[in-house]
């Protein structure tokens, strides 16, 4: 099958992009024939102030992709479109250019930004679902878009055009969550059942389960306010044990969470920075758990497979996807959503029985194996597509 997968990169690289690129090397493996499509947002950089009013406008409506994609379509005749984000320079006009040239659309949602400008359903701190009960100039209210109310504006204008032009329903032909907790988001608002399918992120190639218990405990991720890691160093501090912490990223909270743990029970605690992928996993496989600490909804972390695939299990809060993905007692533990106490308990707890995390680790590997390679994501995805294909059709 040849296949376009379409995305707008970030500048700052995060999961989506992660996603976008292992779901390309996995149909790549299967011997499909794979177009790309990428606009990267390192070419807004450094525009004038000119050409970020033209932005503005083809956040809305890109006319340069539609020219562009129809053209790519014309003379390679893909059988589906595969869109990961198109956010800002990609559009929705994509959409149109498949549909002019009756090629199927798939879109990936590894966010809530169909629901939310922001994209994380977050503010201040907290879970905000104000955008939803209410309406999107309350997200332009609180400029939740880069904390600006005119780039807020400027999404919140993208997302009233096209439910008004009825794009999400009419131009798309499935759209892929990676939980069922999001699906039951775009099902709330209105989006078809029938075209919402559920296909979780993996980990490809599998990176074999580990061979001991682990040593240290370990967090990884962006270090920013929606990912919770203020929690750890006042979780820390509330330790009996001298329990290590080792904390893999980089962001904007590194050196107040750095002065945090100076002043608290932080001497056993290493900040590793940004690590490749292969250096990653092999810190999660001497892992004695992973800690995910994120205030937000998450739409799946992929350190949670990364963790599940090395046979690592995982304290998360009980809270959207992360609940959904760890099962309290048998591939981890959940404590409450916020609260230091109580992941200090969890990982007091955890840190004191390393048998039972041990277990707990064999069933993570267990669930990997039954839900979260790329094999079973494979199949899942065909099945998308042979179902869009065939209603096309």
């Amino acid at each position: 099958m040849k296949i376009l997968v379409a995305h707008n990169a970030y500048q700052q690289r995060g999961g989506e992009d992660s996603v976008m690129e292992a779901e390309a090397r996995l149909l790549l493996s299967r011997h499909h024939e794979v177009l790309k499509y990428f606009r990267h947002n390192d070419e807004i950089r450094d525009y004038s102030f000119l050409e970020n009013i033209r932005l503005a406008s083809g956040t809305l409506w890109a006319a340069d992709t539609l020219r562009s994609l129809r053209r790519l379509l014309r003379d390679e005749k893909p059988a589906i479109a595969h869109f990961h984000n198109t956010l800002p320079l990609v559009s929705p006009s994509a959409y149109y250019a498949c549909k002019d040239a009756s090629v199927p659309v798939v879109q990936a949602i590894q966010n809530f930004r169909l629901l939310c400008p922001g994209g994380n359903l977050f503010r201040d701190g907290r879970v905000c679902e104000e955008c939803i009960e209410h309406s999107l100039v309350r997200g332009v209210l609180h400029a939740c878009y880069r904390d600006s109310r005119l780039q807020t504006a400027v999404v919140a204008g993208m997302l009233a055009l096209h439910r008004s032009m009825k794009t999400w329903s009419e131009r798309v032909d499935a759209f892929v969550v990676c939980t069922e907790f999001a699906r039951g988001k775009l099902l709330s608002q209105g989006f078809p059942v029938g075209k919402v399918f559920v296909k979780p992120n993996f980990v490809f190639p599998d990176p074999g389960a580990r061979s001991d218990r682990g040593e240290t405990p370990v967090a990884v991720g962006r270090l920013s306010p929606e990912k919770g890691q203020r929690l750890l160093p006042q979780a820390w501090s509330h330790l009996g044990s001298d329990v290590p912490l080792r904390i893999v990223g980089d962001g904007p909270l590194r050196s107040e969470l750095e002065s945090a743990f100076a002043r608290s029970n932080g001497h056993r605690v290493s900040f590793e920075g940004w690590l490749s992928k292969e250096r990653t996993i092999e810190l999660i496989k001497r892992a004695r758990f992973l800690v995910v600490s994120s205030l937000c909804y998450e739409a799946f972390p992929v350190t949670i497979a990364e963790a599940f695939a090395c046979g690592v299990p995982v304290l998360a809060p009980r809270l959207g996807a992360m609940a959904e993905i760890v099962s309290n007692g048998q591939t981890g533990l959940h404590f409450e959503p916020g609260n230091p106490e109580d992941l200090a308990a969890k990982v007091e707890w955890a840190w004191a029985h390393p048998e039972s995390m041990e277990e707990m680790g064999r069933a993570a590997r267990a669930e990997f194996e039954a839900r979260y390679t790329g094999e079973r994501n494979y199949q899942i995805l065909m099945r998308i597509y042979e179902q869009v294909t065939s209603a096309r059709a």
